[in-house]
């Protein structure tokens, strides 16, 4: 190949396949468990600052949601939150972790056509265990060189494996929907960070735009991504 890209990595959630939605819809319903003790825009500010906090404890996934959800249903009702609402929330939980994967639309071929391009990988954040049950289930896995599961994405962490992984940060491409943790630190790392926008974010992933830097890309979604890596390819 022409261009400097070698290796292109892939985001998880939001970008292959649904999750935030997931989130969304618990996040409701435990609305709806407490809307006797707290407004739902009050519940869902203190749920965020709970899993704020949380992030250091738990890290990133279900089960540090779970407990989070816990956490502000006792803080809220100052301990005398009904235990049914624990066993719902704690239900609820496991109904999240056994949820099939659902592709997002031209997911197969964008990792399909990447591979023409290079070498492919995912790189995502989360739960060890839930994060590798979603790569077998999505059907992609087969296709990609190699699976990261970190626990937080940062410059120093796609360094670490576009070295070990590919030729460097600096040849390698990262493709996600969070501008905060997949682009932004892939750009700071010295690759190219390309922003795939998803309808529901969360908002602890939000951060602004580097539209001024010269290795930033945004696209609509992932069918743009062929034409995409063929104009770089043209004018690397």
């Amino acid at each position: 190949m022409t261009h400097s890209i070698t290796t292109i990595a892939f985001d998880a959630d939001d970008t292959l396949w649904h999750n935030e939605r997931f989130f969304k819809l618990t996040q409701d319903h435990f609305a709806s468990l407490l809307a006797d003790y707290v407004e739902g825009p009050d519940l869902m500010g203190r749920l965020l600052e709970a899993e704020r906090r949380n992030i250091l404890h738990y890290g990133f996934g279900i089960k540090g949601f779970v407990l989070s959800m816990i956490e502000t249903a006792l803080d809220i009702t100052d301990g005398r939150v009904p235990q049914h609402v624990i066993r719902d929330l704690v239900e609820t939980g496991k109904d999240m972790l056994a949820h099939p994967i659902e592709l997002l639309p031209h997911a197969r071929e964008a990792v399909e056509i990447a591979k023409v391009f290079g070498r492919v990988l995912i790189i995502t954040k989360g739960d060890l265990l839930h994060q590798e049950r979603k790569v077998a289930q999505s059907g992609l896995g087969d296709l990609f060189d190699g699976v990261e599961i970190v626990s937080d994405k940062v410059a120093k962490t796609y360094t670490r494996i576009f070295d070990a992984a590919g030729d460097g940060a600096a040849r390698g491409m990262m493709i996600g929907n969070s501008m905060k943790s997949d682009v932004r630190p892939m750009i700071d790392a010295g690759g190219w960070g390309v922003f795939v926008p998803h309808d529901l974010s969360w908002d602890i992933e939000h951060a602004e735009e580097p539209t001024d830097h010269p290795r930033f890309r945004k696209i609509d979604d992932l069918g743009q991504l062929p034409d995409l890596l063929s104009d770089l390819s043209k004018t690397g």
